[in-house]
């Protein structure tokens, strides 16, 4: 007897005749990086690589070169957008006198960001505002579906208004939050990029835009997203640790150099006190040289003296003061000296 054969149902999803299959996975998360990526994106996403790098570790010490880099960027990229997007003057740029043009507005705005200190925190600020909106946006998206897409606009626009201000009014911390939140995008963006094409970069424009009915993001993107606040934190601690090295340096080469001044000083008192020991000294042989009388050369030095001498004793009279020896003290000198200034005057035989 030949047994009856049961028709066949053909499904799409065998789980209902067999329950001990698993949940296929689905295909579009599987984690596949670009094996050939083009090579004009691929170096440009390595020199955001350095550029991440030094934003998010050495944002606050390389504070001019950062300030550069960010008005050259943020210039180019905005010029680039206009001239390659619209058509100016009615004729549509190619591609690359738009980054001809781009490139010079940009570098004249790094310049602007770099030497007028006020205009480069305000950028930093816009862009610190900018990365945590773009940030909440993408966090939010599994409960929070903005109605329209003035919401996320209005809202990219006021934190980065906040952010400006906020950086104005104090500078140091925010500028090394800015530039670690910063720094820690970029290089979130280039991995995404080399690992799934960037996909945060897409979903981020299509929440800009308020599209419905999005499709869930990936694991590994939410693992991307998750790296940014720890990679910014990291950045900030690396800061804050060269900021306090360098301030310490600092402070010892401060004391360092009033160390060597209060040296030098001692040494220059003590040497002036040498010098004027040494003057004093010179100064009581002087006075010593200069209280013995000269010698007579010829007859005529010692009897002049004498002769007016004998002149005064007969105007005034004979007296004691007369016949006393005119000896002089040295009272102001130094030394003490009681050399006589002139020797005592007797007769003398012409």
């Amino acid at each position: 007897m030949e047994e009856a054969l049961l028709p066949l149902a053909m499904t799409s999803d065998p789980r209902p005749f067999n329950q001990q299959l698993p949940e296929p996975p689905d295909p579009r998360c599987a984690l596949e990086p670009q094996d050939n990526p083009e090579l004009a994106p691929a170096l440009v996403c390595a020199l955001c690589c350095c550029f991440g790098i030094i934003y998010c570790c050495f944002g606050y010490r390389c504070f001019k070169a950062v300030m550069f880099l960010s008005g050259l960027l943020s210039g180019a990229l905005v010029i680039f957008l206009l001239c390659h997007k619209e058509r100016v003057l009615e004729t549509q740029l190619s591609l690359e006198v738009s980054a001809g043009i781009a490139l010079g507005i940009g570098l004249l705005c790094g310049l602007v960001t770099m030497l007028v200190r006020s205009v480069g925190l305000f950028l930093t600020g816009l862009l610190l505002g900018l990365t945590l909106g773009a940030g909440a946006l993408l966090g939010t998206e599994p409960i929070y579906q903005p109605p329209s897409a003035w919401v996320p606009a209005g809202g990219l626009v006021g934190l980065a208004l906040l952010g400006a201000l906020l950086t104005l009014r104090w500078p140091r911390p925010f500028t090394v939050l800015g530039t670690a939140l910063l720094g820690a995008a970029v290089l979130v963006a280039c991995a995404d990029y080399f690992l799934e094409g960037l996909a945060l970069g897409s979903r981020l424009g299509q929440r800009l835009q308020a599209l419905p009915a999005l499709p869930p993001l990936c694991w590994y993107s939410w693992v991307l997203l998750g790296t940014w606040p720890a990679l910014g934190a990291l950045g900030a601690l690396a800061q804050w640790k060269l900021m306090d090295e360098e301030h310490g340096g600092h402070a010892n080469v401060v004391l360092s150099h009033q160390r060597r001044h209060l040296q030098l000083l001692r040494i220059r008192q003590q040497e002036a006190k040498l010098h004027r020991t040494s003057a004093g000294v010179g100064l009581c042989e002087g006075s010593y040289r200069r209280q013995l009388p000269p010698n007579p050369q010829s007859p005529a030095d010692s009897l002049a003296p004498s002769y007016l001498q004998s002149l005064r004793e007969r105007q005034l009279g004979p007296g004691p003061q007369a016949t006393a020896p005119h000896t002089i003290l040295d009272l102001d000198s130094d030394c003490g000296s009681t050399v006589p200034l002139t020797t005592p005057s007797g007769s003398t035989r012409t």
